[in-house]
């Protein structure tokens, strides 16, 4: 899938709903890391309450969005890897982490918890289901409640796993976990 297509079927979607339910566990001026900022609007709402930079695996993406946004800060950065030396209270994204094998998202969570501060909040949703499948060379896969706690509950309390309507009833989860 090309960024121009990627962005058009991205439009009218955003994170003012999630953001909301972070407010409630983040205090304003925190630092967050945004991963997987793709065309950026969850980036632009949550820089309104706090200290953000913003990251993608596609340079492109950030290209596009520094266009706009010249004095942002961004960061190249692969969810699996995190490989960065820097530490934040906060670690978001919003419909990403489900382009990771299983694996993969084991992986990206023990690398999140290490870029994280001390009791620092990881704050993701994900489509709930329970299958795997590839649109336009692009993964999706799909995780039930009970799956996101078991590959979580070593590195993290989980504080909150949710499930909420984005297209469907029910076809998406939100997390919120505290790093152990």
């Amino acid at each position: 899938m090309g960024v121009d297509q990627y962005i058009k079927m991205a439009e009218g979607y955003d994170g003012t709903v999630l953001i909301k339910v972070l407010q409630k566990y983040l205090p304003a001026d925190s630092t967050v890391l945004e991963l997987g900022i793709g065309p950026g609007k969850d980036m632009t709402i949550l820089k309104k309450s706090y200290a953000v930079t913003g990251s993608d695996s596609s340079k492109i993406f950030l290209d596009r969005f520094m266009e706009k946004n010249p004095h942002d800060d961004l960061l190249l950065l692969d969810a699996i890897t995190m490989e960065t030396d820097r530490k934040f209270d906060c670690i978001y994204s919003n419909k990403v982490l489900h382009h990771l094998t299983k694996e993969n998202l084991v992986k990206s969570f023990q690398m999140q918890k290490e870029a994280l501060n001390p009791n620092g909040i990881a704050f993701h949703s994900l489509w709930k289901g329970s299958k795997v499948e590839e649109m336009e060379d692009l993964l999706f896969t799909y995780y039930e409640v009970d799956e996101l706690r078991k590959i979580t509950e070593c590195d993290f309390d989980v504080l909150a796993i949710e499930t909420y309507d984005e297209i469907e009833d029910d076809d998406s989860i939100y997390l919120v976990l505290r790093a152990k």
